[in-house]
């Protein structure tokens, strides 16, 4: 092993992959007694190891290699009947849609449904939730039916045609119908990533209004990703705090009670 080698292998020891990640990205540290210098150090290691006299500085990009391990959930629906459990189903649906990549298009369209390669971010919903076997819009129709009054977007009448892709119907839905969680995220806190589990569903308030599924890839200090549609196209990124509007709503659907597994994978 060379000396390079060494020094990176020491630094990550020594010091937490979640805390290394947030030093070289210019976060806050832990007040510990000399752990803010013996980070930093290993940082500054990491980034210019390889400069002697006789060559330039190396400098590259680290990926931490240890990350925060937190539990999943063991969702005992299966909805559709295909041996994977809805949630697990919900993010594979999530995933499909960013591997297709439907470009951002918000348009009115005759029965309701946009063509595969369009959609907005409450289609991603829809056809995430169709994957695991449910009918989003016939469930939301009827829904909407029975308690027009509980509903702020049908104030005109109801419309199938749209009904099911407009953000706050969605919210109401699941509010009603859907586990209602914590809207709270803590970066390196398991007791509150724990909540915060693969196939959720997030709302985000006005005037970015915007709905996404939590995704089952995460940052090393435990933040989920999102997989949604924000424009120009279905992705799955590193959104779910950095999105321009806050958070107004967390939920899991189906509501059922789970137990967690011991760690993430």
């Amino acid at each position: 092993m060379n000396q390079k080698a060494k020094i990176e292998d020491n630094a990550w020891l020594a010091i937490g992959g979640a805390d290394m990640y947030q030093c070289l990205r210019g976060g806050k540290l832990p007040k510990k007694s000399g752990y803010r210098s013996a980070l930093i150090v290993s940082a500054l290691l990491l980034l210019c190891t390889g400069c002697s006299k006789d060559s330039a500085p190396e400098i590259k990009r680290l990926e931490p290699i240890l990350y925060l391990q937190v539990p999943t959930i063991e969702c005992p629906v299966d909805k559709d009947q295909d041996g994977i459990s809805d949630l697990e189903d919900i993010v594979a649906g999530g995933k499909e849609e960013v591997r297709k990549r439907p470009r951002y298009r918000d348009a009115y369209y005759a029965g309701g449904y946009p063509p595969e390669n369009e959609g907005v971010c409450t289609d991603v919903i829809w056809r995430a939730l169709h994957h695991a076997g449910y009918d989003l819009k016939a469930m939301i129709d009827e829904d909407i039916r029975q308690n027009t009054s509980l509903y702020p977007r049908v104030d005109e009448g109801r419309d199938a045609n749209i009904d099911f892709r407009r953000v706050q119907n969605l919210k109401v839905f699941f509010q009603r119908h859907g586990q209602e969680l914590t809207t709270e995220v803590i970066a390196n806190d398991v007791d509150n990533l724990s909540q915060w589990q693969p196939g959720d569903i997030v709302t985000f308030a006005l005037p970015h209004e915007h709905i996404a599924i939590i995704s089952d890839r995460r940052r090393p200090d435990g933040i989920p990703f999102i997989l949604h549609n924000g424009g120009p196209v279905a992705s799955e990124e590193d959104r779910l705090l950095s999105w321009p509007s806050p958070i107004t709503g967390h939920y899991r659907f189906p509501k059922f009670d789970g137990a967690l597994m011991e760690t993430a994978g």
